[in-house]
């Protein structure tokens, strides 16, 4: 186990900051062993690992007046939520410019738990942790816990896209994005359940509103770099649910998208070629995950309406997999325009958690 740097506790005087000059400060290196990672991470600089994914998360535990978390982000745009002990909940946009934030401040005495977890997309660039400091306290260990794990490999319903814009639309503006309020991470919440999110809005399995699709994206750990692999031996989720084909569906029919000639020419994709994708993809998934249960789903935008062909598409290609442990799962159309907002993605986790239970006995 590797210590703080005592280098880095020193007693500050400082007359002009208005600063207490009792202060003790102890600055802890990213590599502590008692802060809990979990996502995909890059730990290939120890000091500065980098941050991507929705829903990745720092946690931990401490006692003292203050807690500070030193990040740099890349373009200035991303946002992250800070959880204080399970009750409290805000966020704070990033800076490019290297600094410190403060994650918790006048709490009463005693151990508080802190998570600070990635609201945002990877599409608005990477961020890096640094450290944190605390003041007149120290870093405690976390509770040992028994924690399952679940993977989400989905789009922006999944990801978060304008869960919380209220304004009538679907807004870009990442302030609007919040993977945390999500039916994926509600339900890993349920089940005291870490949180993994290969996610990205627009993404398709067979085709994208942007280049990239999930069968390229799925087994990265940084989302940009297609020769940064994620090393599946590290983490082995209890579950595993995919929601994708609901930009197929748009998108198939779309033969003036860019995509379109890329990925098809000027033929569309036939029923057949749509259902053996989707075999394809998840057989994909089971070459590194060769246990674990997958829930095939859908919805809930209008890939799931009524006499949509897409869950039967799906329902096809489980049955030609043959896998005892492949299960279907469609989320109902919500019949409104734009993304799942959070109250539907509270339904949505309902539904999710329910057959949980009953299929699982979690």
């Amino acid at each position: 186990m590797k210590s703080i740097s005592f280098i880095s506790l020193f007693l500050i005087v400082m007359l002009f900051s208005g600063c207490n000059p009792e202060t003790v400060l102890i600055s802890v290196d990213p590599d502590y062993a008692m802060i809990r990672y979990t996502g995909r991470i890059n730990f290939e600089d120890s000091k500065a690992p980098e941050i991507y994914w929705p829903g990745t998360q720092i946690e931990i535990r401490f006692e003292g007046e203050e807690l500070k978390a030193k990040l740099k982000d890349e373009r200035g745009e991303n946002y992250f939520n800070i959880v204080i002990n399970e009750d409290s909940l805000r966020y704070i946009k990033l800076d490019k410019e290297e600094k410190y934030y403060t994650l918790a401040k006048g709490l009463p005495e005693g151990k508080h738990t802190i998570k600070l977890i990635k609201r945002t997309e990877w599409d608005l660039g990477k961020t890096w942790f640094l450290g944190l400091e605390i003041s007149n306290g120290k870093l405690l260990k976390l509770p040992e816990m028994d924690r399952k794990i679940i993977e989400f490999f989905g789009n922006s319903i999944t990801a978060g896209y304008a869960i919380e814009d209220l304004t009538g639309g679907d807004s870009p503006d990442s302030i609007y994005t919040n993977n945390y309020s999500t039916y994926g991470a509600i339900t890993a919440r349920h089940f005291n359940a870490d949180y993994y999110g290969t996610v990205r809005s627009g993404i398709g399995i067979m085709i994208s509103w942007s280049p990239l699709i999930m069968p390229e994206m799925w087994d990265r750990l940084d989302p940009t770099d297609p020769d940064s692999k994620w090393d599946f031996s590290k983490v082995k989720p209890d579950l595993v649910v995919v929601n994708l084909f609901q930009n197929d569906s748009w998108l198939v029919n779309m033969p003036e998208e860019p995509t379109f000639e890329q990925r098809f020419g000027n033929l569309a994709p036939d029923e057949a070629k749509i259902i053996s994708s989707y075999v394809e993809f998840i057989t994909k998934l089971r070459v590194v995950y060769p246990e674990t249960p997958i829930i095939c789903a859908l919805g809930s935008m209008d890939a799931t309406r009524e006499n949509s062909p897409w869950p039967g598409y799906i329902t096809s290609a489980v049955e030609i997999l043959d896998d005892q442990n492949l299960y279907t799962l469609f989320f109902p159309y919500i019949n409104k325009p734009g993304h799942p907002r959070v109250e539907d993605n509270r339904i949505m986790a309902d539904q999710l958690i329910r057959f949980i239970e009953e299929t699982f006995n979690w």
